[in-house]
């Protein structure tokens, strides 16, 4: 089985890594961190002039009819410059879930605004801390109205729509559904929300009687916003390998640059078992990446264990990588003048916006163990001899 690029999709790749290689400075990361305007609205319309919002959307709805893995492409590459933009809220959730679950209609009167980079998206379904799917929702619908409140919500404070999750009443027992709602209507509160990490930032979200639509009434909501989490675990695992492998080149640079003792750091062991550990891991963290890549734009089962398999190695590879990083500099990889520290702090945002690595290895040792009942429950066929 090959999981290599197509020369198309490596095309695609260099093309991307020079764009922002030359538009997407650490200084630019810099400057929408000390703001409040969230995200850097001219990378956003660049990346709209050059179709990577429509990449995955089919051509009937505006896109350009790619697929998933010109979309794991693109991750990887904005992972590795840190872009300032809510790409990874509006494609790998709000997008991939419209696909998942939204009718003919309301992908037709959504996505097409979104391919032309007009619409920002989101999903929420945190209320408070917890796992995403063994908590209880407090959010209900009455009359098709929403009440109640989201936290924390990435790229809440930006988003023109959201797919929220909801009781279907006021009652507690209620069945919880997923719901299409513009953000743009009277009656939607904005709260932004501290974190460590202000070029990716989140929201409280408050409802107070809004309007909802229903999205594919019937379905199996925990099914549904698993595979819309598998989705996003791939797609932010190539974000987090990206920014790991920014961040290795970072160390391998300054340790072949700084001396001690007359001669570069690079050369001490220390330092060179602390950098065959970073690239260990992120290759360990690009193979996973890679097979749930091919799962997730096959539309393969083993896509149940592929995305946390992915999503446990990149966050592992990538908050180590930041971690030693900061160690090899010294004390001034503590400083605010050296970039060491915007990628931890996306290292960190990155670990927790779909649920914690400890769920994630939950839900991989869960998936598993069903697959081998699974297993063990199968006839096997005696071979009889010749």
């Amino acid at each position: 089985m090959n999981f290599e690029f197509s020369d198309e999709q490596k095309m695609l790749r260099d093309q991307a890594q020079r764009f922002l290689r030359e538009n997407c400075t650490s200084a630019l990361v810099r400057e929408v961190m000390e703001s409040e305007q969230g995200y850097d609205r001219a990378l956003w319309t660049q990346l709209s002039e050059m179709g990577w919002h429509g990449i995955a959307i089919p051509e009937e709805f505006g896109g350009l009819g790619g697929g998933y893995l010109e979309l794991c492409i693109l991750a990887e590459q904005l992972g590795r410059f840190l872009a300032p933009v809510p790409f990874a809220a509006t494609q790998y959730l709000a997008t991939r879930a419209l696909l998942l679950t939204g009718s003919e209609q309301q992908k037709a009167a959504w996505l097409p605004e979104v391919a032309a980079g007009e619409r920002i998206g989101c999903l929420a379904l945190a209320e408070r801390p917890g796992s995403l799917l063994q908590r209880q929702t407090e959010c209900f619908v009455a009359g098709g109205r929403l009440h109640g409140s989201k936290t924390p919500v990435m790229d809440g404070a930006v988003a023109d729509f959201a797919l929220i999750s909801a009781r279907s009443s006021v009652a507690a027992d209620a069945p919880v559904a997923l719901y299409l709602v513009d953000l743009c209507q009277p009656g939607v509160q904005r709260s932004a929300l501290p974190v460590i990490d202000g070029s990716r930032p989140h929201a409280r979200l408050g409802f107070e009687g809004i309007v909802v639509e229903p999205l594919h009434e019937g379905g199996d909501y925990a099914r549904q916003v698993a595979a819309i989490l598998d989705g996003a675990a791939t797609l932010l695992a190539f974000e987090q390998v990206g920014g790991a492998d920014a961040t290795l080149e970072m160390a391998c640079a300054f340790a072949l640059e700084r001396k001690a003792f007359g001669r570069p750091i690079g050369g001490f062991q220390a330092v060179k078992h602390k950098l065959a550990d970073m690239y260990v891991k992120n290759e360990l963290a690009r193979a996973n990446a890679y097979y749930a890549a091919w799962a997730l734009a096959s539309g393969d089962a083993e896509l149940a264990l592929a995305a946390p398999a992915a999503r446990i190695a990149a966050t592992d590879a990538f908050e180590y990588a930041t971690q030693e990083n900061i160690q090899i500099h010294g004390g001034m990889g503590y400083t605010w003048e050296v970039d060491a520290h915007l990628f931890y702090r996306r290292s960190r945002s990155l670990a927790q916006v779909i649920g914690s690595a400890r769920e994630w290895k939950e839900r991989l040792t869960s998936r598993l163990v069903a697959r081998l009942h699974q297993t063990a429950k199968k006839p096997v066929k005696a071979e009889v001899a010749d």
